[in-house]
């Protein structure tokens, strides 16, 4: 009797955190650069330039790749399968609205599986400045949507974004 009683609050608590627990997630960072909008998106457009601004790349800089189609284009796919820190999975382009955004779907395939809504958009600040905001978003799926309630996913990859831009503004500021 107290064994099904142990299962029955067991599964209860289940339950409740699985109600409860955030169904999804969005993740979004911005930073004003000192280049005209054409330029920073006909550089953003190009999914490859990441390679030069990406967080991830630099922390397997010996990550394999594999790209299919033409990059900057919708459907083009970028490959990667690296270490531990970036893992393995795939971007393709779904979306281009010229001089406005650019938006993906990532794709992650180890260490776990999950898929994400991804997007590169541009804002007119001035002639010679423009805001660029990276985002992503998606679905916490049970039981994954329960580990979310202990891990704050905007923290964590917020603060890689920030990365991320930091070194795009940089790049750009440069050119």
């Amino acid at each position: 009797m107290i064994f099904l009683y142990i299962i029955g609050v067991i599964t209860a608590v289940i339950i409740l955190l699985a109600l409860i627990a955030p169904k999804t997630y969005h993740v979004k960072r911005s930073i004003v650069v000192n280049k005209p909008l054409p330029e920073v998106f006909e550089y953003l457009k190009h999914i490859k330039n990441q390679d030069y601004w990406s967080p991830w790349k630099k922390r397997d800089p010996n990550m394999e790749q594999e790209a299919f189609g033409i990059d900057g284009t919708v459907g083009f796919v970028n490959k990667w399968s690296g270490n531990k820190d970036v893992g393995v999975g795939e971007q393709e382009i779904k979306r281009i609205v010229e001089n406005d955004v650019v938006e993906s779907q990532l794709r992650f395939y180890k260490p776990w599986k999950s898929q994400s809504d991804a997007y590169i958009k541009v804002n007119k600040v001035d002639a010679n400045k423009t805001e660029v905001v990276w985002g992503f978003s998606g679905e916490n799926k049970f039981p994954s949507s329960i580990f979310m309630m202990l891990y704050n996913i905007d923290k964590h990859v917020g603060k890689d974004f920030e990365e991320g831009l930091n070194s795009l503004k940089e790049i750009l500021n440069k050119k």
